[in-house]
């Protein structure tokens, strides 16, 4: 654990560029699934003012919901329309380019929003939110991309944990912001949803001073000496031979192969292990209830006793649970494993997902077990941000090579929108009309997930991709004679390789 800190503190070029990078990227997908729940009073009241000045007439209920829900979608339909795009623009313009530009579009939608209220147009916050998507969905993608392609192998694990970081620490600055106290209050609600501009333009002047990963420079662009470069700025002064020569029995391996299409991926027959877990661990990640349980903390507080002004204070305690999890998540990551952290996330999930249905359904009867809930509502958390949280979003980029990472990405982003918007949708008429009953559903989804980390997943900490995929084929080759010859290939090629470094 420490061990893994020492070596991250002697790169301090990669710590500064895992900064740079969280703050511009996920830290804004975090503050846009939150920021809107506390001032949304005040901005359905703009809603209904600005219909009143237009058409003399005060908007029903049911239109100001159906536009409210449009507001929070657009958000997700952005996003899936980034990610769809987020492989191909990645492998055209690079990383770090596409990183750079993609900052305005977030500025865009900040400047959309910020005036939106000026302009006496609700359809600038569809617009606003609209490209803010289209910036998450990107950003989610690419800079996964970038921390796995600059991390030594080492440090791969950790440093890529760090995307599920700055996610939890936007979701609770969009909190913090949000109270009526700091931004959230009736004058400044239009300040609060241009917020993002702040975040954007740190990324845009701070990013220009980093490198192209270094595995895009070699894998991709065929530049060992750029590379080299690149790797001696981000990681210092040190013998990375060993790290390069894994570099150049990739590239051997795909021998030039361009990037695959989305399509080519799936026809590949030879990875669909690999795009299987990407599609079971993505779509977990949105199915495993955590909306859920975000959606029923309110009424378990107040079930506890907490007045109902000052949930939303204790709902803070559930996003300071989410950060340190998944910080606790990146010291171990290096050290227990992907597949063990997983597994016991999913199954742990499982567990608390039972016995919060229990507890719920028992409160009533004990007053006592409204606090069991509570306790359960963060424990939750706690295996979600430890596990299934962290580990999911740069899987793309551990089990796939270099010509295959884009479209995987482009999958797992698009799985990662189409859930969110599904979930956020059903999420309310689940709770509604199933109650605390509804946990039962994403139990079951936890528990299979579990089940195909057991039996379908190797251990990915430590390799190399082309280890990785070894270790997939051995595990799913119909014959042992199968995976030996793929072995077999495979010390063929190192040998070739090193003859040529």
């Amino acid at each position: 654990m420490t061990h893994a800190l020492s070596d991250l503190c002697h790169s301090p070029m990669l710590v500064l560029a895992i900064f740079v990078l969280g703050i511009g990227g996920t830290f804004q997908y975090g503050f846009q699934i939150s920021v809107l729940n506390s001032p949304s009073p005040y901005i359905k009241k703009f809603l209904n003012e600005t219909w009143l000045m237009r058409y003399g007439a005060a908007l029903e209920d049911w239109k100001l919901n159906l536009i409210w829900s449009f507001i929070i979608s657009l958000y997700a339909v952005g996003g899936l329309i980034g990610a769809l795009n987020a492989g191909h623009l990645a492998v055209k313009y690079g990383r770090k380019r596409c990183l750079l530009s993609n900052n305005f579009v977030a500025i865009a939608g900040g400047v959309m929003m910020g005036l939106s209220r000026r302009a006496q147009s609700f359809e600038m916050i569809m617009v606003g939110r609209f490209l803010y998507g289209i910036n998450a969905g990107i950003s989610l993608n690419v800079q996964t991309m970038y921390l796995g392609e600059s991390a030594p192998k080492r440090l791969r694990g950790l440093v890529s944990m760090t995307v599920s970081t700055f996610l939890s620490i936007g979701k609770l600055s969009g909190q913090l912001l949000g109270l009526n106290e700091i931004l959230g209050s009736e004058d400044l609600w239009p300040v609060l949803l241009a917020f993002s501009v702040v975040p954007a333009l740190i990324q845009l002047v701070s990013l220009p001073f980093f490198p192209e990963t270094p595995r895009y420079l070699l894998i991709d662009k065929g530049d060992q000496v750029q590379c080299e470069k690149a790797i001696q700025r981000l990681w210092g002064k040190g013998d990375y031979r060993s790290e390069i020569h894994d570099m150049v029995l990739e590239h051997a391996a795909i021998k030039g192969e361009k990037s695959k299409s989305v399509l080519e991926l799936i026809l590949e027959k030879s990875l669909r292990w690999q795009l299987l877990t990407v599609i079971v661990t993505f779509t977990t990640l949105q199915l495993c209830g955590i909306n859920a349980i975000y959606l029923y903390s309110f009424d378990v507080f107040r079930a506890a006793g907490i007045p109902t002004h000052q949930v939303r204070y204790v709902a803070l305690g559930t996003g300071l649970c989410e950060i340190f999890t998944s910080l606790f998540c990146g010291l171990l990551i290096e050290s227990t494993g992907r597949r063990v952290l997983l597994l016991r996330g999913y199954w742990c999930m499982a567990l608390v997902l039972g016995l919060l249905t229990v507890t719920i359904f028992l409160q009533d009867q004990l007053i006592w077990m409204s606090y069991c809930s509570m306790a359960l509502i963060f424990a939750f958390i706690f295996f979600f941000g430890s596990g299934p949280a962290g580990v999911t979003a740069p899987l793309p980029g551990e089990i796939f090579n270099q010509a295959c990472r884009p479209a995987a990405f482009v999958i797992g982003g698009s799985l990662n929108w189409m859930g969110l918007f599904i979930i956020g949708m059903i999420v309310p008429i689940l709770v509604d009309t199933l109650d605390y009953l509804c946990f039962i559903i994403f139990l079951g989804f936890c528990f299979f997930s579990g089940v195909y980390v057991w039996f379908y997943f190797p251990e990915t900490k430590g390799k190399t991709v082309l280890e990785i995929t070894e270790d997939f084929q051995k595990m799913h080759s119909k014959t042992q004679t199968e995976a030996a010859e793929t072995v077999e290939n495979h010390k063929e090629l190192q040998s070739v390789t090193s003859t040529k470094l």
